[in-house]
């Protein structure tokens, strides 16, 4: 019965948290164009990596081509590899959510479409939990519901070599891109209210 009893404590405790001894661990969000997510999670102490892809379809192996025309209902969305005795998934949540328009059910800024919407993937009942109570809050400091997302982890294919940290090779398209999309000004007014 003690064994039992331990078990089942220890079985609660583990889809209550990460756990705490956990080297790595992993989150996918979904918040539009994904050299612009990326460029906010890299550089973060505790975020190991940061990898620019898709997830969320029904093709096997998408190409940008193909998700970008919006038929195989994938998502631009990155994958965070991140040390959670470092940086908390609570803090993850906070960077996506400074990072997205949670009002546009349309996608993301300028990119339109259902491969551009913002949301977040869960893998365990923790995060889904975290994520939950993340969104209760936005909605809460917004003052109406939010057009973001919460759904369980699928298969993420990592993007094309040539959109791994885009920003950086390629910065000043980067740059031009995210501004003439209107991201920064549009994040500016949503966290000036």
């Amino acid at each position: 019965m003690t064994r039992f009893l331990i078990r089942f404590f220890t079985a609660c405790f583990l889809l209550a948290a990460p756990p705490a001894f956990a080297q790595t661990a992993k989150a996918i969000f979904a918040g539009g164009c994904f050299w612009c997510m990326e460029s906010e999670f890299e550089g973060k102490e505790g975020v190991l990596s940061v990898v620019s892809g898709y997830t969320g379809g029904h093709v096997e192996n998408p190409t940008y081509k193909q998700v970008t025309a919006g038929d195989t209902g994938h998502v631009e969305a990155v994958e965070v590899t991140y040390n959670p005795g470092q940086i908390s998934y609570e803090e993850l949540l906070d960077i996506f959510w400074s990072n997205v328009d949670p009002m546009d059910a349309a996608g993301q800024f300028c990119d339109k479409g259902s491969q551009y919407v913002a949301g977040i993937f869960y893998s365990e009942e923790w995060q889904k939990t975290a994520a939950e109570k993340s969104l209760a809050q936005a909605e809460k400091k917004l003052g109406q519901k939010v057009a973001t997302f919460i759904r369980p982890t699928v298969t993420f294919y990592p993007a094309e070599d040539y959109h791994q940290d885009y920003y950086k090779t390629n910065e000043l398209q980067y740059k031009l891109y995210r501004s003439g999309c209107g991201r920064d000004a549009r994040l500016q007014e949503l966290h000036a209210k």
